[in-house]
């Protein structure tokens, strides 16, 4: 079987080199790739981009346990890969069938950046320790990677950094030469990329039972494991076996028609609107949907915003993004994100960063909004707004007027307490 295999791949790998002698790259594959049959909401250039990024997956395999069906619970699948979009019998249903791959993806995008989720689905989050059952064990488990994407004049842009979902942790990591440095949050590493078929991708990589996802090399393969790698023209396959080195996955549009975004107020998959999958033989909420993703102790990042607000939180993880938009031009999971005027802790646009839109904002509403009093250094100002500074709450004391971006607000640094923006 795993000879079978390994000719499959180099099958495909002499039809490829035959296209790239043709087209010249993997280019000319990414635009025919699409189902016409499959609904999609993503418009032809988002499915491209997602395609383009879509990264190369290490998952780490463990046999041994009473619920690890022999390395299969640990293999990546559909959210209703049984036929159905009941998440109570997912744990049930992972030994009567076959977990082909599939990787739900979604792309938001600004003026300036593509961000890119690509989220990864288990039936079961499982340990073999028979002491941690009741504890540590829950049904459904999907953990993901944001992506950012500087739109830089090319037909796919720039691979920036990414920001990793581990469980309840997240973790942030740069591209070489990427320009990114520490935000509000140290990186936590450098975005390895990997050559397949002439493009250089990003490599993700999880770790087998619990599943928390970081780039590779920080998770890795140990022993048996599944490499993973996104299919062009929509293959989901199966691995072989635990040692399985090449399958190719499927992408699956979060907003496509009937798909996960369409699900958020189905009873039987979430416990809530907000994204928490359901679970009987084990803990319910056990994992979330992106649109529920947190980082419970990364100070100003909010549930959700991975997903809803992914400029707001790539802009507080990392500064260097140079050009940066928080205006969305398509956002499906949110749209009520997004500002016309951005405000740093900082000077140089530096610490955490919150956006806002047009409107009168009380000393208590922008804490709500993460902005502390006498805390504000630096803004960016888009397109042709007033950003009105005040020293004191409910638009008192001296004020400032600002008609464009502004560095360091010297003579006014650390001392704003209510803000107008028109």
């Amino acid at each position: 079987m795993k000879n079978l295999k390994k000719l499959s791949f180099l099958g495909r790998t002499l039809i490829v080199l035959t296209l790239l002698a043709t087209f010249s790259c993997e280019e000319a594959l990414l635009l025919e790739a699409s189902e016409p049959s499959a609904p999609m909401a993503a418009n032809s250039t988002q499915i491209n981009i997602a395609k383009r990024w879509a990264p190369i997956h290490y998952m780490d395999v463990d046999a041994t346990g009473t619920y690890a069906l022999g390395g299969k619970s640990d293999y990546i699948s559909a959210i209703n890969y049984d036929g159905d979009w009941n998440a109570i019998n997912n744990w049930n249903n992972t030994n009567n069938y076959a977990l082909s791959a599939h990787v739900f993806y979604s792309v938001v995008e600004t003026s300036t950046h593509y961000f890119l989720i690509y989220a990864f689905f288990h039936p079961r989050d499982w340990t073999d320790n028979p002491f941690l059952y009741s504890l540590d064990q829950h049904e459904n488990d999907l953990e993901g990677v944001l992506l950012t994407v500087k739109k830089d004049g090319s037909q796919y842009g720039s691979l920036l950094g990414a920001v990793t979902v581990s469980h309840s942790d997240f973790y942030s990591y740069a591209v070489s030469g990427s320009g990114l440095s520490n935000g509000s949050q140290d990186i936590d590493g450098k975005l390895q990329l990997q050559n397949f078929n002439g493009l250089m991708r990003p490599v993700t990589a999880q770790e087998a039972k619990g599943h928390g996802l970081k780039a590779w090399p920080q998770n890795d393969i140990n022993g048996d494991g599944v490499i993973y790698y996104p299919s062009m023209t929509g293959n989901a396959e199966v691995p072989a076996d635990n040692y399985d080195t090449y399958v190719e996955y499927k992408l699956v549009d979060i907003f496509e028609a009937g798909g996960l975004w369409d699900q958020r107020f189905n009873t039987d998959l979430f416990f809530d609107a907000n994204g928490g999958f359901k679970g009987d033989d084990f803990k319910t909420g056990g994992a979330n949907a992106p649109w529920a993703w947190n980082d419970g102790n990364d100070g100003i990042v909010q549930g959700g915003e991975m997903a809803t607000d992914p400029a707001k939180l790539m802009d507080n993880y990392f500064d260097g993004l140079g050009n940066f938009s928080h205006i969305y031009t398509d956002n499906d999971y949110s749209g009520s994100t997004g500002g016309v005027a951005t405000f740093y802790q900082h000077c140089s646009y530096g610490g955490y960063a919150v956006s806002l839109k047009p409107g009168s904002y009380t000393l208590g509403q922008l804490q709500s909004y993460g902005i502390s009093n006498d805390d504000i250094s630096s803004l960016i100002i888009e397109g042709s707004h007033t950003v009105t500074l005040y020293q004191h709450d409910n638009f008192g004391g001296t004020s400032v007027v600002k008609t464009s971006s502004t560095s360091c607000l010297n003579g006014f640094n650390d001392e704003v307490s209510s803000i107008k923006i028109q």
